[in-house]
């Protein structure tokens, strides 16, 4: 486990400057059969990420740059009449993938947003009543730009609450975009980068992690953390019962990575602003006093106590 999960975390951060805690959180959203989200400004390596985690692993990758024009059967898939059988044959859509890089997803108007939908929960899509599975290990890794920007729709709801976490890459420090005008100067080490793990191998690490424990305490604990942001006063959307599963789907990935059979409260205090916080609907008040969610999560995380 800490061999192979290392060999791919090596592989990233070669190409990603200064974005470990980006790159830790990337990794366990995948060994937690998860789905991610990376949102921030532009130029900041949303894209970079996804593509070399993509890369790191040896399966099929797939990318969508979502746009306006952009229709659900152009992610999915769509059936062909075939002319000379006079049978309509299923063309796969770029969704049957190990890997799918969705760029600028809120881009794209809601309608093919929802494509999504049945894949990222389900691992399936059907066309025309046909059901055709997908493989396994199976991600979304979808890159957004901030809702304040020129041409983007919002994520419904439901969309949001499919990803297992929302992460923000951030400006690099001084000392990590020097270096990487050095490394990128002459020509991009994404380019360089060869598959450091087989798809066998990641489907073995995802079901260690499955066996990882997780005593009865922490899940009692990971249910109040998810309770409590339903009643909180200044949110008017609290986290859903799948936020509570991939909270701690999340967790057991997190203590596997530290080389550790069971979960503590910690791993579930670490996850809960990236796992929790995109769910989350503030009050109108809590807007016009630029109360974010992110802050709240933090706060309900400081304040509520440990059972037992």
């Amino acid at each position: 486990m800490a061999g192979v999960a290392g060999k791919i975390r090596s592989a990233v951060e070669s190409v990603i400057e200064g974005k470990s805690e980006a790159v830790n959180l990337a990794l366990t959203v995948m060994l937690a059969e998860g789905h991610l989200l990376i949102e921030d400004v532009p130029g900041v390596g949303k894209t970079m990420l996804a593509k070399t985690l993509a890369r790191a692993v040896d399966g099929t990758v797939r990318r969508v740059q979502f746009t306006p024009d952009l229709l659900p059967s152009d992610i999915t898939g769509v059936s062909v009449f075939q002319q000379d059988r006079r049978v309509f044959e299923f063309v796969p859509g770029p969704i049957f993938a190990t890997i799918v890089v969705g760029d600028e997803i809120n881009r794209a108007s809601p309608k093919t947003q929802s494509a999504l939908l049945e894949c990222m929960e389900e691992r399936q899509v059907t066309v025309d009543g046909v059901t055709h599975p997908l493989e396994r290990p199976f991600m979304v890794i979808a890159t957004q730009n901030p809702v304040e920007m020129e041409g983007t729709y919002a994520l419904p709801e439901a969309q949001r609450d499919r990803f297992t976490a929302r992460i923000s890459m951030g400006y690099p420090s001084f000392a990590a975009e020097l270096d990487m005008l050095d490394a990128h100067g002459a020509a991009s080490p994404l380019d360089l980068l060869q598959p450091v793990a087989s798809v066998e191998e990641v489907r073995g690490l995802v079901e260690t992690v499955r066996r990882v424990h997780a005593a009865a305490a922490v899940k009692q604990y990971a249910v109040d953390l998810v309770t409590a942001t339903r009643d909180h006063p200044d949110l008017r959307l609290g986290a859903s019962p799948r936020a509570t599963l991939q909270l701690v789907r999340a967790a057991r990935a997190r203590a596997a990575l530290d080389g550790r059979e069971y979960v503590l409260p910690d791993d579930l205090q670490a996850l809960a602003v990236p796992v929790l916080a995109h769910r989350l609907l503030p009050t109108a008040e809590a807007r016009v006093e630029r109360r974010r969610p992110e802050q709240i999560v933090a706060e309900i995380v400081a304040r509520l106590p440990l059972r037992g």
